[in-house]
């Protein structure tokens, strides 16, 4: 059957699902692997909460760690989308500048200071994931 012999309700049909497979592409593409975090290796990580960014497709908390020589490193750490945050209890005000907090990570592969938030835990009590062994 050629287009032009297409009845109105088939073109529209066709229509419809064009537009739908339009308006999934980004998120189809904004997603990724996990494979650049490194699930072999655990660090437990202590410092001050710089901002927390509640987005999607995937939330931040990014944190000043002071390493051995006394300098101070930002790290970022991923969690999930808001929606999913949203039903574990995990609010956009979660965590705020300034909170003390010690966490758990599967850090980068590639060295860069970020990895897949495991676990968290504020001295205000707010906790995340796997919070086994951490002390705030």
């Amino acid at each position: 059957m050629t287009h032009e012999h297409a009845t109105p309700r088939v073109r529209r049909l066709g229509q419809v699902v064009l537009a739908l497979l339009l308006a999934a592409a980004p998120a189809l593409h904004a997603h990724h692997s996990a494979a650049m975090f490194d699930f072999q290796k655990t660090l437990t990580l202590s410092g001050t909460v710089t901002r927390f960014e509640y987005v999607n497709p995937h939330s931040w908390l990014y944190v000043n760690v002071r390493n051995e020589d006394g300098t101070v490193t930002e790290w970022g750490f991923e969690l999930d989308a808001p929606p999913r945050l949203r039903r574990i209890g995990v609010s956009p005000n979660h965590w705020q500048a300034g909170d003390a907090v010690t966490v758990k990570t599967n850090p980068l592969r590639d060295g860069r200071p970020a990895g897949l938030l495991v676990g968290a835990a504020g001295e205000s009590g707010k906790t995340f994931g796997n919070t086994e062994g951490l002390t705030p």
